[in-house]
């Protein structure tokens, strides 16, 4: 499961209110990944969360509303999780290589469990109907991506120090890979049905890195 791999982090209790926005959000996210945020309807919402249409409405201005919500609460809780996936690999590893390899193997790990629980990437989605949102949404996607793609672009450089690649490649390039392989993989595991292809596509990067690190 996701806690397994991540830090434990306080439980907090919520209001009643609080719980019935989670559930409205949690009943869009599951239709917003399985068929789109343009095929989902605030009456489908409606329906599924068993709420009436001024409850909606009281947590959401507009269905726009509803996306933002969506993606900072997504941003709030993955954002993080990658890096605390590699940061827990680091207190096992002093080579920054190692500790990568090793975070690359818990991150399979992880990602098998997300699309067990929850096939589909919420950021893949909205970029693929960002003409849907406003600004304050892709905004939040940029954002996301740009953080990914430093905190990994920072693991490889500090492997570079150490070990020099042994082939002429970008590690801005291949800090991006990374992200690619993830989305291709959801992609991929969602199309053929195949959860188990994106922790395999995570594990085949992981070979990649060794071999422009290490070599044969």
């Amino acid at each position: 499961m996701v806690q397994s791999v991540a830090r434990e982090r306080p439980v907090q209790r919520i209001s009643r209110g609080e719980q019935t926005r989670d559930r409205i959000m949690d009943v869009a996210e599951a239709s917003v990944l399985a068929k789109g945020f343009a095929a989902t309807s605030i009456d489908e919402i409606l329906f599924e969360a068993g709420i009436t249409k001024s409850g909606f409405f009281y947590h959401f201005r507009d269905k726009n509303d509803l996306a933002l919500a969506l993606i900072s609460r997504f941003r709030n809780q993955y954002l993080p999780l990658f890096e605390e996936v590699f940061e827990r690999a680091d207190e096992l590893n002093e080579d920054p290589l190692h500790a990568f390899l090793v975070g690359l193997k818990l991150l399979a790990e992880l990602m098998a469990d997300v699309q067990k629980e929850r096939p589909g990437c919420l950021v893949a989605t909205f970029v693929y109907q960002d003409q849907q949102f406003d600004g304050r949404v892709r905004a939040i996607l940029v954002e996301v991506s740009e953080t990914w793609r430093a905190q990994f672009l920072a693991r490889l450089e500090r492997i570079a120090a150490i070990h020099p690649p042994r082939i002429d490649i970008d590690l801005a390039d291949l800090a991006d890979m990374l992200t690619t392989v993830i989305d291709g993989g959801i992609l991929l595991s969602k199309t053929v049905r195949q959860p188990e292809l994106l922790a395999r596509q995570v594990l085949a990067y992981r070979t990649f890195v060794r071999l422009v690190f290490l070599g044969s």
